[in-house]
């Protein structure tokens, strides 16, 4: 069940000890400012089917606050929960009416909060905060958000010349998994099938099937503490150690095949355990060490290797994003943890563009990797210039302009900055939430907190633009009113 709350109260109305007030420049408090509340708690609400039973849901406000909180901070969930119970702009924040010395939720219900976004959601509210903080009207894009209509995917006729510059890029959010060998992958799933057959048998069932689990901890410790390690040696720890869990899979699939019962979990643990063990038996037959959707992490088997090249770090662990940057504001395009090549979102990418401007782009800035015949076929359709070098062989008597060229890879800075950003200050440079679901709302949410922190910082240079000019006039004593009428 959920309950609408009322408005945030003003900063003057907040209530603290002492008298105190809260600075009106407060950081949290003109990001509170850049959210728009209202509108989002109206689709927040329509998450709870029931809204007459049950205990009542978090409010908006609290729930969405917090995890942006968290994003920007950097910090556990139970850190989280006890610097809002001492901080009161943090309260403010999260739309508490006064400052309270207490828990506002158990540090678990982070999980929950989580999970209870989607990632069209986030990509909602990452437009209403853009939409905000650039004087849009939020109330028709909100409707359009709720009712999308079928037309929007048809092409208009009467489509306005290009204008606007839209950056595109790609990178990976590397989560917070150990180092995939080859070696610890086969033990650990050893132990696990070891705990499993420990759960499945029964003192009535006499003597305990021989898993050799001494002899093969020893196996596994005499490589693995060794600092060099030969190629034949771990071929040889990794061919002992398949022989070991496949002994275990017959054990455990006997066990089951009798009528005994594994937990859910631990179901689908066998199921990961039982694929690992097929693809590390097809390498070490092949002697190859690629194959297709290779597991990486037992714990977070839908982790995939992507492979970017870095100096590094040549391969990365984690999810592979894309991004487009617009006005200083970053929209997240795709998440996949499945490698795949960025160049085919392209076209996707400028058609969003399109429907939420009414137009296409006049530049497109993007790696060399983008610049291939379909897109640049596209791009010259539409009337759009995407800015790079030229593919192929230079043409004779044509003259490349290699400062103009070096401009635009300074434009296309700009999306690299955003990356590193987001990565140095907003959490999306190491994921370390377990679920795959709460990891997609980790790595949204390190956007949006991102474009928060952009629309805050483009309100005060505004404002110091505003107060400099006035400044400037008064000092060149030139009369504002004059100056009006003229």
């Amino acid at each position: 069940m959920y309950k609408r709350q009322s408005k945030q109260a003003t900063i003057f109305d907040f209530g603290m000890p002492l008298g105190i007030e809260l600075d009106p420049n407060n950081r949290w408090v003109k990001k509170s400012e850049m959210i728009p509340w209202d509108i989002i708690e109206v689709r927040y609400s329509e998450l709870f089917k029931d809204s007459f039973t049950g205990n009542v849901a978090k409010p908006l406000r609290l729930v969405l606050g917090a995890l942006i909180i968290q994003s920007e901070r950097r910090i556990s969930d139970e850190e989280l929960v006890q610097q809002i119970s001492e901080t009161p702009c943090l309260q403010y924040f999260c739309g508490f009416p006064g400052f309270k010395q207490e828990v506002p939720f158990h540090s678990s219900s982070m999980v929950h909060f989580r999970k209870r976004f989607n990632l069209e959601m986030f990509a909602d509210i990452n437009e209403l905060i853009i939409a905000k903080a650039n004087n849009q009207d939020l109330e028709k894009l909100s409707l359009q958000q709720q009712n999308p209509s079928s037309e929007a995917d048809e092409e208009p006729d009467d489509i306005p010349p290009p204008e606007g510059t839209i950056i595109i890029d790609a990178t990976c959010a590397p989560q917070n998994i150990r180092f995939p060998q080859d070696l610890s992958l086969l033990n650990e799933a050893r132990e696990n099938l070891e705990r499993m057959i420990d759960e499945l048998h029964v003192i009535s069932d006499g003597e305990k099937p021989r898993t050799y689990r001494k002899k093969a901890r020893q196996a596994f410790l005499k490589i693995a503490r060794k600092k060099k390690k030969t190629r034949k040696e771990i071929r040889k720890g990794i061919g002992q150690q398949l022989r070991f869990v496949k002994r275990n899979l017959k054990i455990v699939d006997l066990y089951l095949a009798s009528g005994r019962g594994l937990l859910p979990k631990r179901l689908q643990r066998l199921m990961i355990i039982k694929k690992l063990y097929a693809q590390q038996l097809e390498m070490y037959e092949k002697r190859k060490h690629q194959v297709k959707n290779r597991i990486v992490s037992l714990g977070q088997y839908w982790v995939r290797p992507i492979v970017r090249g870095k100096a590094r770090a040549k391969c990365e662990f984690g999810s592979k994003i894309q991004l487009s940057v617009t006005d200083g504001f970053t929209r997240l395009e795709r998440i996949s943890y499945d490698a795949y090549n960025e160049s085919e979102d392209f076209i996707t990418i400028i058609e969003r563009w399109r429907k939420r401007n009414g137009r296409y782009p006049a530049k497109a800035l993007a790696d060399e990797i983008y610049r291939n015949k379909k897109n640049l076929t596209f791009c010259r359709e539409h009337g759009i210039e995407m800015l790079g070098k030229p593919l192929g062989r230079p043409k004779k008597g044509v003259v490349i302009d290699k400062k103009q060229v070096r401009l635009n890879e300074i434009k296309r800075v700009e999306v690299e900055r955003k990356i590193s950003y987001a990565k140095g200050s907003f959490g999306l440079g190491l994921i370390r939430t377990k679920l795959q679901i709460t990891s997609k709302s980790v790595i949204a949410l390190s956007i949006i907190a991102m474009n928060i922190a952009h629309a805050v910082r483009l309100f005060f240079a505004q404002l110091f633009g505003r107060l400099f000019w006035v400044f400037w006039l008064k000092k060149t004593h030139i009369d504002l009113t004059k100056l009006v009428s003229e």
